[in-house]
């Protein structure tokens, strides 16, 4: 494998925003997948305003081989007044727009869709004019914990293939697949035509050009929206292995082939994760669809 390129690195800016979230989240005791997933666009999605929280504790159940967050066969226990410190850490820093993520609750009789559900009600009804995303696993594909989910009525449900077909069984836990990843995206649309629907694939694990092309097609026809493309980079070296670095202009030359197959809004570059620049991506979105 070559070398990490020089391009490849980013200089976190401190805002006073960000200093003052990333200072009060141990006090109210809530996760933040931007810190547990070693995330490198922190800073400047928390001082623009947006922040990607972690629901249902900071232990999943299951193995995928690309994530750095701590696994084990059962969760924590599910804490009921996480929804209420949710939105009132909302409240307090301002945020217009938020992306709650949880890690697999397998264990759970629903999975976590129910707590999901309670979390996106607290924080409608503490900040009605928060726009609320949620990035979801994929439920065993319960249509059940689905319709729980699209009924709380959030405006984005996105869910992650990850990456392209042939690798998924290599990358993701045995648990999920690619094809169940895109029947929870078709399902969400046919839950809930209103919501947006949003998924998003690391690079450079192997995959071929064609391979992307394919898996950009495969998601156009389970209706996603929305896209997010980003260079997969191991926690450890326990993760899988970096098998290439993507050049910018090659992430830019794939965004063109997404947006001519239709996708509403495309995120595609070295540093981008499912959530960068969500906000953007909503405004954007809402702008094409009323052009259509």
């Amino acid at each position: 494998m070559t070398a990490k390129p020089e391009w490849l690195t980013i200089s976190p800016a401190s805002t006073e925003k960000y200093n003052d979230i990333k200072d009060s989240l141990a006090s109210l005791g809530l996760n933040t997948v931007c810190a547990e997933a070693h995330c490198p666009n922190a800073s400047e999605c928390w001082g623009a305003g947006t922040a990607t929280f972690m629901v249902l504790g900071a232990t999943c159940t299951r193995g995928c081989r690309f994530c750095a967050v701590p696994k084990n066969a059962n969760g924590t226990v599910v804490d009921p007044t996480e929804p209420g410190r949710l939105a009132k850490a909302i409240q307090e820093w301002n945020l217009k727009y938020v992306v709650i993520t949880s890690v697999c609750r397998d264990d759970l009789e629903d999975q976590g869709s129910g707590h999901f559900a309670a979390c996106i009600n607290e924080i409608k009804r503490h900040n009605p004019h928060t726009t609320v995303e949620v990035l979801i696993p994929d439920f065993h594909g319960s249509v059940k914990c689905m319709k729980t989910l699209a009924n709380a009525k959030p405006d984005v449900i996105g869910h992650n293939i990850e990456t392209v077909a042939r690798l998924s069984p290599q990358i993701r836990d045995f648990r999920a697949s690619y094809s169940l990843s895109l029947d929870v995206l078709r399902t969400v649309k046919e839950l809930d035509s209103a919501i947006y629907t949003k998924s998003a694939m690391m690079l450079g694990l192997g995959e071929s050009e064609s391979e992307v092309i394919q898996a950009m097609k495969d998601l156009r026809q389970a209706n996603a929206d929305f896209l997010a493309m980003g260079q997969y980079l191991s926690p450890s070296a326990h993760h899988a292995k970096v098998a290439e670095y993507i050049a910018p202009k090659k992430f830019d030359y794939l965004r063109q082939i997404a947006e001519r197959l239709g996708f509403l809004h495309v995120a595609s570059g070295p540093f981008v994760r499912s959530s960068y620049k969500a906000q953007e991506a909503f405004i954007e979105a809402i702008a094409r669809r009323t052009q259509l």
